[in-house]
């Protein structure tokens, strides 16, 4: 049993017990930036022992450690660490000074970690817990407000149901195979014919409680109202990390016990992506709350990402995990231009707020363009190499109308995007936002560079993806 592969997630989960002990005991004291830097030095020294994590299974083969959950822990950490970033003057200005948010991300970041490295049925629905009861708390942050209550009870109700329909899945294939071992899974169900019906009903629950979580069609109901009523790091949350973990869940639950399965299941992963692809395509213009508007812009993404996980192969997989990490900076730069959005101390998120931008703040209002160009899939942003990686492992599996469709409702969507930039630059201008504190111009920057300039260094990163693909497609 090496313990030391899942040293990351234990240090993590002892840092996180200690930060929450010191803020117990300095209750008095507003402990919450510090509570914060530290929470950051904690995920910084994740990281850097993920990286040097032993590969390989350990605990009896629940827990794997290999470059894909590698590439999924360091996404992860980053949408963690960027949503700790981004709620240090937010939760300032909000009254939210609250030593416990950090420790929740902390805590929803341990659970993540767990997901990627699941190579048990158990140890999934484990990871996806910790990951789930953390963020409902933080979707429910902001207590003494309505919005903010409704968005939190909303998640957990569905989520519970998601959770009960994930375990009926789970109990379903046990029953049907013996087993809740990947690799055992993987060796019983090698010959599709000898599959029963109830274990593939068994695959088609536990798609269905992930596909909950990556807040795709038809289990999406949840997601415009938590984006909208969440405190906004905690959206930033909820648009980063979760899809990377939930996402690299279900790829790693097809491709590797159900791999062989692939027919079975293919056609129902193709369907949940086109309908996941046309209702963020067409449901997001008629927005006029930005929050909401990313929230239908999720959904669509998730479409995309569920495209490459249909092809069934190691490209589409390659296509899969580039395509989270653009998605990680775009949506987190993104939500750190509408944090932005402060007029005299107020909170705003209806688009026609961002009216002449581009005369008031260019800078702000150049950050947001790349975005918004980038999550159009327009060229050469990230955006537009994501799409061509999963569009590219869709023809390659004979999947012509799939990819066909997809790029149409590329086409469609880029129309809400393009008219926030036509907001920004034509409409006639409104009062200056306040300025904007160091923290947000830093992630903006940052994401903003990475989304503009992936194109200028892309090697690393496909080369990263090639081999963490590889790894469930040996």
């Amino acid at each position: 049993m090496n313990w030391t592969s899942a040293l990351p997630e234990i240090v993590l989960a002892c840092c996180g017990m200690a930060i929450l002990l010191f803020g117990a005991v300095q209750a008095r004291r507003d402990t919450f930036h510090l509570a914060s830097m530290l929470t950051l030095g904690s995920l910084l020294l994740a990281a850097m022992l993920a990286i040097a994590a032993p590969l390989g299974l350990a605990y009896h083969g629940q827990f794997v450690t290999d470059s894909f959950s590698l590439f999924v822990k360091l996404l992860v950490l980053v949408g963690a660490a960027f949503t700790v970033i981004a709620s240090l003057d937010y939760n300032e200005h909000e009254n939210l000074r609250r030593f416990e948010f950090p420790v929740l991300v902390l805590y929803a970041s341990v659970g993540m970690m767990v997901m990627a490295s699941a190579a048990n049925l158990m140890t999934l629905y484990v990871g996806l817990e910790l990951q789930s009861l953390s963020i409902y708390v933080l979707a429910a942050f902001a207590r003494d407000r309505l919005r903010s209550s409704e968005a939190g009870l909303k998640y957990f109700v569905l989520g519970a149901l998601a959770s009960g329909l994930l375990l009926y899945g789970v109990s379903l294939v046990y029953g049907f195979s013996g087993s809740m071992q990947f690799d055992r899974l993987a060796a019983a169900l090698a010959d599709p014919a000898d599959v029963s019906p109830g274990l593939v009903v068994g695959i088609v629950f536990i798609v269905v409680g992930l596909a909950f979580k990556v807040s795709a069609v038809p289990f999406h109901m949840w997601t415009p109202d938590v984006y909208e009523g969440a405190p906004t790091p905690v959206t930033l949350l909820l648009g980063t990390a979760p899809k990377v973990a939930a996402m690299a869940l279900l790829v790693r639950a097809m491709a590797t016990p159900f791999g062989h399965l692939l027919a079975q299941w293919q056609q129902l992963i193709v369907l949940v992506a086109i309908a996941s692809v046309i209702l963020g395509a067409l449901a997001a213009i008629g927005q006029r709350n930005i929050k909401r508007l990313m929230a239908y812009s999720a959904i669509g993404h998730m479409g995309y990402v569920l495209i490459g996980l249909a092809a069934g192969s190691a490209v589409g997989v390659r296509g899969v995990l580039l395509y989270l990490l653009t998605y990680v900076f775009m949506s987190a730069g993104t939500f750190a231009c509408i944090l932005a959005m402060r007029r005299r101390g107020e909170m705003l998120e209806q688009i026609s707020d961002l009216a002449g931008l581009g005369r008031r703040d260019p800078v702000l209002a150049l950050w947001f363009t790349v975005f918004m160009f980038s999550m159009a899939g327009i060229p050469p942003f990230s955006g537009f190499w994501a799409k061509y990686f999963i569009f590219t492992a869709a023809v390659q599996s004979g999947l012509w109308a799939l990819a066909v469709i997809g790029v149409l409702t590329s086409v469609v969507g880029a129309y809400y995007y393009i008219r926030i930039i036509k907001v920004m630059y034509f409409d006639d201008p409104v009062d200056a936002f306040d300025p904007r504190p160091a923290s947000l111009s830093m992630l903006a920057a940052v994401s903003g560079l990475f989304t503009t300039l992936f194109f200028v260094i892309p090697a690393p990163f496909v080369g990263a993806a090639e081999a963490a693909a590889q790894v469930l497609f040996r």
